[in-house]
């Protein structure tokens, strides 16, 4: 019988720090995706990653010791480049609306703008529950709602304060109907007229008078 994985074959060894590490790992997650696009889950191999990605095994496995802690580093990769892009697409630029900057926000958590994101996959929120503790929940949802209160800070033009009740509300409202939409595949048209109407309860419960 084989023996279930130890907790510290679940979690990454360390994060890259240098650019050169950084780009390493940017490649094993690259080849993680690209590999699981073409051959599926069940055909991954820390190998097989290595191999492809040009690096030795054990590159491979002084940041990740088995294929699940890639696959939770892979997660929290996710989490980081989605964020980014949102800061970038809707808190950072000068000269938007607030109308805009939900927009763009929506836009991205929503998964309808998928330039520059990460390749999500229903297998990843089945593969969740091994992973992710409690308090992995509970940090994700509190960045998540620290980046719905930078993108409300940087909407100067809004016609009232939002209050923190109803930033919680929208974050849970957007990330649980897009881990849902995840579940249930949803095809791009079906992906951008939920999204629309996201925005549209957005708004109403933001400016109801606008």
């Amino acid at each position: 019988m084989r023996k279930p994985p130890t907790e510290a074959k679940l979690r990454p060894l360390k994060r890259p720090s240098q650019a050169r590490a950084k780009a390493t790992v940017q490649a094993i997650f690259d080849t993680f995706v690209r590999i699981w696009q073409r051959d599926g889950w069940e055909r991954i191999t820390t190998r097989a990653i290595a191999v492809e990605c040009g690096i030795a095994v054990g590159t491979l496995y002084e940041y990740f010791p088995s294929k699940m802690a890639l696959h939770s580093g892979y997660i929290r990769h996710c989490i980081e480049m989605t964020i980014r892009r949102v800061d970038e697409a809707a808190v950072e630029p000068a000269g938007l609306t607030w109308e805009q900057r939900l927009h763009a926000t929506l836009q991205l958590l929503c998964g309808v703008e998928r330039t520059g994101m990460p390749w999500f996959h229903p297998k990843l929120l089945e593969l969740e529950p091994s992973l992710a503790e409690h308090r992995h929940q509970l940090r994700a949802h509190e960045e998540f709602k620290a980046l719905w209160h930078r993108v409300f800070a940087a909407c100067t033009d809004l016609p009232g304060p939002v209050s923190p009740q109803t930033v919680e509300a929208l974050h849970l409202a957007v990330w649980g109907g897009r881990r849902y939409a995840l579940l249930l595949q949803l095809d791009t048209q079906a992906t951008r007229l939920w999204a629309n109407e996201m925005e549209r309860i957005c708004k109403a419960a933001i400016a109801p008078r606008c």
